[in-house]
């Protein structure tokens, strides 16, 4: 079937060159075995029968595919969204792994609007890339900050929980996850997403007593708890 399309589809190019654009005949001959080795190249290396590969399943945390700007406005809704035209900058920044450069950027956002959610969020979230993906004590006063702003907001906890869960301490991810959802509204933007991480956490963590491996012991008190205070700052 693969084979008839393609071919179709150099039968149209050769007919639209010829009668769409009025080519001359003399190069009719140079057209067709242009197409020609087009499907000469496509038969040596193509393998339409093949099916095509599935996508492995994204980690719960992300992984190194993970694009924290889709992460968190999968969890602001509109009306929480920075008004500062800096965080477009900083999420380039961001997208492109230059993590610093975003942090430098978002900690003038801040300074200039301390009330400002989302540049509080993001800021939490790229100093905890720019660390490999562990929370320090910058990145968890960031989130503090943000979850003061919004007590019963989402993502804070969700970014945190994530964290977590890279550095293999899965039970307090879980809890994280877990009152982070108790806390929120019933509607709140990105629930659905949450409720989903939080049942494949559980079904991780249930295999993983099934098979009687060990789970990441809770050494550390919760990350809220090492958050330094305001006048810390």
């Amino acid at each position: 079937m693969t084979w008839i399309i393609v071919i179709s589809l150099a039968l149209i190019a050769f007919a639209l060159a010829v009668f769409g654009f009025r080519i001359s005949r003399g190069l009719w001959t140079s057209l067709a075995a242009v197409l020609g080795f087009g499907l000469a190249g496509y038969a040596l290396q193509a393998s339409p029968e093949l099916p095509s590969s599935p996508t492995s399943a994204t980690d719960l945390a992300g992984g190194q595919a993970f694009d924290i700007v889709a992460a968190r406005q999968e969890f602001v809704a509109q009306e929480d969204k920075s008004g500062s035209n800096m965080l477009i900058t900083s999420d380039a920044w961001a997208r492109r792994g230059r993590y610093a450069e975003a942090a430098q950027m978002l900690a003038g956002v801040t300074r200039e609007n301390p009330q400002d959610f989302e540049a509080w969020l993001a800021q939490g979230i790229v100093l905890t890339e720019h660390a490999g993906g562990s929370l320090t004590q910058a990145s968890l006063y960031a989130f503090q900050r943000a979850s003061n702003l919004k007590p019963d907001h989402l993502a804070p906890g969700y970014f945190l929980g994530s964290s977590l869960v890279r550095q293999g301490r899965l039970m307090e991810a879980r809890q994280v996850w877990s009152d982070t959802l108790d806390s929120a509204q019933d509607d709140a933007e990105g629930r659905p997403g949450l409720e989903n991480r939080l049942a494949r956490l559980d079904g991780i963590l249930a295999a993983m007593q099934a098979g009687q491996q060990p789970l990441a012991p809770q050494t550390q008190p919760p990350p809220q708890d090492t958050v330094p205070p305001d006048d810390a700052r």
